[in-house]
């Protein structure tokens, strides 16, 4: 016969089974959230109090500064025009080869999986280096171009220069984003709206744009952040003569002219206020697609 107190015992071990469920997760999470609060949370109160702070005192003398200033406006205007030009070119240019990459047989699809993730990590300085050695003044490919009379004037120390090389840098990371989303869409779509009357074009409008609505957003939102953040690039490409949001917030921490970090840091509050905008229309057009599709589902 079994006794009361062994009949107790897997009711009471079951407390501790569940407390080690939760503990062990968070004891594993534990050292992320640290960096987290080090590095993201604290570096970002650290910005916001540093701009309000001023020589006479709390104020916001920092903001007006810098939006009475043409040259900081032009810096913002600058940037978020490149990082709009280079993040819409690496879109198009990620979708169509996310699109072909999906068609591809299994080994090509590995190789320039591989290949793509490998070029993603090929930024900064090495990459600027690059494009000056091939696309420079006298680079390789400009001087072949220039002999064969196909451009003339083109400036790679320049607007066009740093959007060529931010859309360079933009597509691996486009295509790896997107790459996954191309799964949502089934192989027998193609023919089913073929079946129904539907050309290649009509199906792509009215049936994978709407599935990958979601995906191309959030890619976009991705990319232009990652383009108005970009600093290394720009910096070994322009030597810091290109008036960019990044290179000015670094002049001035740096103290290159003047040592003003408290302005630099309202330059990137104001940065991170337009990085929240877009993000903010990006979830509302993604809500708003939902709410669409769901209504033509009805």
């Amino acid at each position: 016969m079994i006794s009361a107190a062994t009949r107790i015992l897997p009711d009471q071990a079951v407390i501790p089974r569940q407390t080690r469920r939760h503990w062990l997760p968070a004891l594993v999470l534990l050292p992320f959230f640290l960096l987290m609060i080090l590095f993201q949370l604290a570096p970002m109160v650290w910005v916001l109090v540093g701009s309000f702070q001023t020589p006479e005192g709390w104020g916001l003398d920092h903001y007006r500064e810098i939006l009475s200033s043409p040259f900081y406006l032009q810096s913002f205007t600058n940037s978020l025009r490149i990082a709009g030009i280079a993040s819409l070119a690496g879109l198009a240019i990620g979708t169509m080869g996310a699109a072909a990459l999906r068609q591809s047989g299994e080994r090509i699809k590995r190789a320039l999986l591989a290949f793509v993730t490998m070029t993603s990590n090929f930024s900064g300085v090495p990459l600027a280096f690059a494009f000056i050695i091939i696309l420079g003044i006298n680079g390789a490919i400009t001087l072949l171009l220039k002999s064969w009379g196909w451009i003339d004037g083109f400036n790679l120390y320049s607007g066009a220069g740093l959007i060529l090389i931010y859309t360079y840098f933009q597509i691996p990371l486009a295509l790896l984003l997107l790459y996954p989303a191309f799964d949502a869409l089934q192989d027998d779509w193609p023919q089913a709206a073929a079946l129904l009357g539907a050309s290649k074009r009509q199906y792509v409008w009215h049936v994978a744009l709407p599935v990958l609505t979601p995906a191309l957003l959030g890619t976009l939102i991705i990319l232009f952040a990652n383009a108005v953040g970009a600093y290394a690039s720009a910096y070994a490409l322009t030597t810091g003569n290109f008036n960019l949001v990044t290179i000015r917030v670094a002049s001035l921490v740096s103290g290159d002219i003047f040592l003003e970090p408290n302005l630099a840091a309202a330059l990137a509050v104001i940065l991170m206020v337009l990085l929240g905008v877009v993000t903010a229309a990006n979830q509302w057009l993604l809500k708003k697609s939902y709410v669409n599709k769901g209504q033509s589902h009805e």
